[in-house]
């Protein structure tokens, strides 16, 4: 049984998990003595934050954009949502799920990071980057990297989704007032992309999603959908494997 308990704060009244920086003027802790930059990276001053457990050894705490972190021993464990938010068990992260016709999409590109047992970054090595656009993944590691129950889309499947980019955009986040209507909840962003040699193009401009498909002339390369902040239509092209791109997982 997971017990849980809501905060406004991350300077918790029992002190479980210490404090973030920016809090140490809360007064459970005035002297900022249980100060924990571990949970720095998950602070959101507009957030509400839950502290839960499900053994004495562990202790996780988790903002209300499903951000998570642990204190103690074990991994997080992860709240439990219904309706249609998603959450992703392997690190607690929530997304909603939008209904398109006869498919179900999570509402926004994948922030999971496998670890070493892939390859993903954020967008110019820079963590605000995963928050905002989700994480960019060659396509090895994308044919595999969605949750259990979901799968990357492959071209027919992608088709079946539509063109019509601008009812695909999101309303805000494309350069140049790009910005689409989003009637769907898709609210795709412009999360660019990147190269294993360190170099990254196009966020904020244009974004690149993988395909489960690969390219029929080059067993090196698969189809990746595109949709620029130029243009209402989104279209395809085909990169090189090892290239790196956004990842929209759609449900089995």
């Amino acid at each position: 049984m997971v017990l849980s308990y809501k905060f406004r704060s991350l300077c918790f009244a029992f002190l479980l998990m210490g404090c973030v920086d920016g809090e140490r003027d809360n007064p459970y802790d005035p002297d900022g003595v249980n100060y924990n930059p571990n949970l720095a990276g998950i602070y959101d001053s507009s957030s509400s934050y839950y502290v839960y457990s499900s053994s004495s050894s562990s202790v996780a705490v988790s903002n209300s954009s499903g951000i998570s972190s642990s204190g103690g021993g074990g991994n997080p464990t992860c709240l439990s949502t219904s309706g249609d938010v998603f959450t992703d068990l392997r690190d607690c992260k929530t997304y909603k799920t939008v209904v398109i016709g006869t498919q179900t999409w999570l509402d926004r590109n994948l922030n999971y990071d496998p670890g070493s047992s892939g390859t993903s970054v954020c967008y110019g090595n820079q963590s605000k980057n995963c928050v905002e656009y989700g994480r960019l993944y060659n396509w090895e590691t994308a044919m595999a990297v969605c949750p259990d129950g979901w799968h990357l889309p492959s071209q027919a499947e992608w088709n079946i989704l539509g063109d019509d980019a601008k009812k695909l955009k999101s309303t805000s986040g494309w350069y140049n007032n790009g910005n689409g209507t989003d009637d769907y909840g898709f609210s795709a962003l412009p999360g660019g992309y990147g190269y294993s040699d360190g170099s990254f193009y196009r966020a904020g401009d244009n974004g690149y999603w993988w395909s489960a498909s690969e390219y029929e002339n080059r067993n090196a390369s698969a189809y990746g959908r595109y949709i620029y902040y130029t243009s209402d239509n989104a279209g395809w092209t085909h990169g090189g494997k090892s290239s790196l791109q956004s990842v929209r997982c759609l449900q089995d």
